[in-house]
C-alpha cells in the first residue's frame, strides 16, 4: 500500500518537474548585490527551472531543519524514558530472581526439617 501511494505521488511529481524543465529553459540572471544593479558583485546566470528547483530544495532543507530542531525536546525525553524503563526492568528482574531464590531456599529448608 505504501509503495503504491509513493508511486502515485512521485510519478506525477516527476512529470511535473520534467515539464517545468522543458518549458523554462531560458536563462535568468540572479544577483546577490542589492546596492548595484548595473555592476553587481556576484551574479549567477542559469535556467529558470534550476533556480526554482534550487529554491524549493533550500526551502525543504530549512523546513526539515526547523522540524528536526523542534522535535529535539521530544527525542531527548524519549531517550530518558527509555533509559529509565531499562533500569526499572533490570531492577524488577533482579527482585524476582532474589524472591524465587529465597523461596527455593525456604522450600529446601522445609524439606530438610520435615525429613528430620
Amino acid at each position: 500500500m505504501r509503495k503504491l501511494l509513493r508511486w502515485l505521488i512521485l510519478v506525477p511529481l516527476a512529470v511535473l518537474l520534467v515539464s517545468l524543465a522543458v518549458a523554462n529553459r531560458g536563462p535568468v540572471t540572479l544577483s546577490l548585490d542589492p546596492f548595484s544593479r548595473e555592476a553587481p558583485a556576484f551574479v549567477l546566470t542559469m535556467p529558470v527551472f534550476v533556480a526554482l528547483l534550487f529554491a524549493v530544495a533550500v526551502g525543504v532543507v530549512i523546513g526539515g531543519s526547523a522540524v528536526w530542531i523542534g522535535r529535539m525536546r521530544w527525542r531527548s525525553r524519549a531517550k530518558k524514558a527509555q533509559r529509565e524503563t531499562e533500569k526499572l526492568s533490570a531492577e524488577n528482574e533482579a527482585f524476582f530472581r532474589s524472591v524465587s531464590a529465597r523461596q527455593g531456599d525456604a522450600e529446601s529448608s522445609r524439606e530438610i526439617a520435615l525429613r528430620q
